[in-house]
């Protein structure tokens, strides 16, 4: 595996981690800490980038702006610029045809409005590599509790509004394949908001195939630090079974 830190995009850093082969698929992951802790160096991506390389994935974890310097919808913003920086440049390391968006947590709520919302991308311009799956990994589908706590509102609110990921669905006739994972001890609320944005791409008719569920045990996000019997990263693991798949 090749590593190189560092790189710039906007006004942020990425980290990308690339697979000895020529050809590659690459996963955009974006770090957790309620939007306000958190680095593109976690532990999540230290277990998961190796074992992904090995199995021919590339990986770019990237960091993005975080209370108290940003405020909505500043890391949105940020997460969008990241993905298309990839799709331009990804191919000066290799050849990539397929783009893969996940985080966990805080970066499962930012996968979930470049999914959902595609206002973001469309500021963008255009992607040569294009996105191909997503991957939520427990992140909140209705108003974020930190813009919440931005706008002066009590975070354990439930507002829907456009700044919600699921807020946004319906308004597409399709969506790329996607991936969602949480626990059945998460963070108080998660496991029912997720039940209801399955509920609402059922609700809309959208391709039941398309969509992958993983109910795990335990605390909020506490596999993604964790191996399995085998010593796999069991983060990584369901990435590479869900590009996999697609």
């Amino acid at each position: 595996m090749k590593t190189i830190e560092n790189i710039c995009y906007g006004n942020e850093t990425l980290d990308l981690y690339l697979p000895d082969t020529a050809h590659f698929d690459l996963f955009v992951y974006f770090h957790g800490g309620g939007l306000e802790q958190g680095d593109k160096g976690a532990a999540a991506t230290k277990l998961s980038a190796p074992y992904l390389a090995a199995s021919g994935v590339a990986m770019a974890s990237c960091n993005y702006r975080m209370y108290p310097d940003a405020k909505y919808p500043d890391f949105v913003e940020d997460a969008a610029t990241a993905v298309h920086w990839l799709s331009h440049h990804i191919r000066e390391y290799g050849k990539c045809e397929r783009i893969f968006v996940g985080g966990s947590s805080a970066g499962g709520y930012l996968s979930m409005m470049l999914c959902f919302d595609k206002r973001w991308y469309a500021a963008c311009g255009d992607f040569p590599v294009p996105v191909c799956g997503y991957f939520h990994d427990a992140g909140q589908p209705t108003c974020h509790f930190n813009v919440l706590r931005e706008r002066g509102i009590d975070p354990r609110r439930v507002i829907i509004d456009d700044s919600a990921p699921l807020y946004h669905i319906g308004a597409e006739a399709e969506y790329p394949p996607m991936m969602f994972v949480v626990s059945d001890n998460d963070m108080k609320n998660r496991l029912e908001q997720t039940g209801l944005v399955l509920s609402t791409l059922r609700h809309f008719g959208y391709d039941q195939s398309k969509i992958h569920y993983r109910l795990m045990r335990g605390k909020h996000c506490a596999y993604c630090k964790a191996v399995d019997e085998h010593g796999d990263p069991v983060l990584g693991k369901m990435i590479l079974e869900f590009i996999e798949k697609v």
